[in-house]
């Protein structure tokens, strides 16, 4: 059960359309404040909050659409690009989010959680250098910031699920043990952010965040996907190579497609993910670190599985899952 806030706010939340957003909209409301959510037209409203139709890529819409010149205490985003693409990385992930912080100042706030990636500690795509550009500019703008660099999403490993329930194999990148994180789930992490806004300890910080448990690959997620449906395990592995084939061909066409291009950096974050770990980098070593990877939450992927095998949950895939 959510704890009340030992000071009700009057909070801002932007991104609360997403599986995430309408998480932390929840754990706000549960804890108390007073909660207005930012929202595209023609989106229903919220349930406990003042829900406000909004274009928050355009100042003028949130001035007038979103803050409608009212005073407010804090501001919470979860505010993300769908795609990860150049265009979309530079009007969500840094520009409309740098508005709503020139927007919040404006409106007296004085605290501000933002909800990251902990993938930008390896800036190679242009949505994590968007995320990188507008988290330093948080953090030199005077107000109580918390930067929550989350880990992997429950639903950006779900996508395999239904495929092994129809006897399939497991899709796996090399051996299956490339890469490892610490999957959080939408209400843990919603939890966590909420309570950013009363915990001392979390100002002024960046904060890497996992799920519970110890780190996980993808060969346990497909073991664990056929422990649960009865099956025996069956992997197919996909060379990665095979990536770095799709990547040089659309980054050739791209020279004189957008549309190429752009397909190019969507292959490009697949293969980002495929290879790469969403755990704490060591910067003296190079490598990711299970350990110093922090465990918030009381949920494991594993449980999620679990619920959606079942039939009590329901898959929302990710724009950046790889299958």
């Amino acid at each position: 059960m959510t704890a009340p806030s030992p000071d009700p706010r009057r909070v801002v939340l932007l991104g609360a359309t997403g599986t995430i957003g309408r998480a932390t909209a929840r754990a706000l409301v549960a804890r108390g404040h007073r909660v207005t959510c930012l929202v595209s037209p023609g989106t229903a409203a919220l349930p406990g909050t003042d829900t406000r139709p909004c274009n928050v890529t355009d100042p003028a819409s949130l001035a007038r659409d979103g803050f409608r010149g009212g005073r407010f205490d804090a501001l919470v985003s979860c505010l993300a690009s769908r795609t990860g693409t150049p265009a979309d990385a530079r009007a969500i992930d840094h520009r409309a989010q740098s508005h709503a912080l020139a927007a919040a100042r404006a409106a007296g706030i004085t605290q501000m959680v933002l909800l990251s990636a902990i993938c930008v500690q390896k800036p190679l795509l242009a949505f994590q250098q968007a995320k990188l550009a507008f988290e330093a500019e948080l953090a030199a703008s005077g107000l109580t910031f918390s930067i929550v660099r989350a880990t992997a999403f429950f639903k950006s490993l779900s996508g395999q699920v239904e495929r092994v329930r129809q006897g399939k194999p497991f899709l796996i990148f090399g051996d299956g043990t490339l890469t490892a994180c610490k999957p959080i789930s939408d209400d843990d992490l919603a939890a966590y952010l909420a309570t950013c806004l009363d915990d001392p300890a979390r100002a002024n910080r960046i904060l890497p965040v996992g799920g519970p448990g110890p780190a996980i690959t993808p060969r346990d997620q497909g073991m664990e996907l056929f422990r649960l449906t009865g099956r025996e395990p069956r992997f197919r592995s996909v060379p990665v190579a095979l990536l770095d084939t799709i990547i040089g061909g659309l980054s050739l066409a791209g020279r004189i497609s957008p549309r190429a291009q752009a397909k190019a950096e969507l292959a490009r974050i697949g293969r980002y993910y495929a290879t790469e770990s969403m755990l704490v980098l060591n910067p003296a070593t190079g490598r990711y670190d299970a350990d110093a990877t922090p465990e918030t939450g009381t949920e494991t992927l594993f449980d999620y599985y679990a619920r959606l095998i079942r039939g009590e949950a329901q898959a929302e895939r990710g724009d950046h899952a790889v299958f």
